[in-house]
């Protein structure tokens, strides 16, 4: 019965794999297709059945700063704004959450899952009122009204995932910190921050990936003076311009290097990026204690 059961646990174990591996392979398809045509692999539609030609070459990567000049200064607008952004809705998140997780009245949960309900609507539904409140004052096309209008955007998220982690962080050391006489502000910076880093700066990479991919506030709140990466691709495939898929797909992998850099170098922290409740860090609260009460 043992080795039955182990035989059955190893061919679920296959299958799982396989199951990942054709996911993986489905999802990076058009990927690997979009590299390989920036370095010159290309169907040749010409002919019948199509054929592909295989010209290896950079080229198209030079030519990206020729067909789009500006591109450089928006792959940096995109970084900045992205960045800025980010670390904004980080901040002002979480001493949101903080004050929602440490609420003790009724309507907590509500708002909390208020925040929820806004994190899934689609910025379509509230784009043209921020535009709105931007140009009232003057904070359109123009870098600080773009990074406040995409960290208005993704605040609600971050909110409900600091929220989630706080909440099931006890009380109890915050407690007695403050009874030794540490102040808000130094409970905040040697207890509780130190337990949520981790969270925290997965909830920042999070959010760093949401803001370099959008797309819908850039365009409605950049114009001609600012423009980040996702609006300056359009231009690539405009109708007027002609698709010069080659030039495209070079421009699309310069976009992903920033993304790919910063997971890979953090991708073990992604796992701290979670919907759920807090967990133990009873090694990092003693050390946060002991500095709240000295600073206190």
């Amino acid at each position: 019965m043992s080795r039955s059961w182990r035989s059955q646990r190893r061919r679920e174990f296959r299958l799982r794999k396989a199951a990942l591996a054709a996911v993986l392979v489905i999802f990076l398809l058009p990927l690997a297709w979009t590299v390989l045509a920036a370095i010159g692999f290309l169907p040749n539609n010409s002919r019948r059945p199509p054929t592909w030609t295989l010209h290896l070459t950079l080229d198209h990567f030079a030519e990206v700063g020729i067909a789009a000049p500006s591109f450089w200064i928006e792959l940096a607008t995109s970084t900045g704004v992205s960045l800025g952004a980010a670390l904004v809705t980080v901040a002002a998140s979480f001493l949101g959450a903080y004050g929602l997780a440490r609420s003790r009245w009724r309507g907590e949960r509500t708002i909390t899952q208020g925040f929820l309900v806004l994190a899934s609507l689609p910025a379509m539904a509230f784009v043209i009122p921020l535009a709105d409140l931007m140009r009232r004052v003057n904070l359109v096309d123009n870098v600080p009204g773009l990074l406040l209008g995409e960290a208005a955007v993704t605040a609600p998220l971050a909110v409900y995932v600091l929220r989630g982690f706080l909440s099931g962080l006890s009380p109890e050391w915050e407690e007695a910190a403050r009874l030794d006489g540490a102040s808000l502000l130094t409970i905040l910076r040697g207890i509780v921050l130190p337990m949520a880093a981790p969270t925290v700066v997965a909830t920042a990479v999070i959010l760093f990936v949401m803001d370099w991919n959008m797309l819908l506030v850039p365009l409605v709140l950049s114009g001609v003076a600012v423009k980040t990466l996702p609006v300056a691709m359009i231009d690539f495939f405009t109708f007027e311009r002609g698709l010069d898929w080659p030039t495209a797909a070079a421009a699309l992998v310069i976009s992903l290097v920033p993304l790919l850099v910063l997971i890979a170098a953090l991708h073990r922290i992604l796992d701290r990026f979670t919907l759920g409740g807090g967990t133990s860090a009873a090694g990092v609260v003693d050390s946060g204690v002991g500095a709240a009460v000295r600073g206190g």
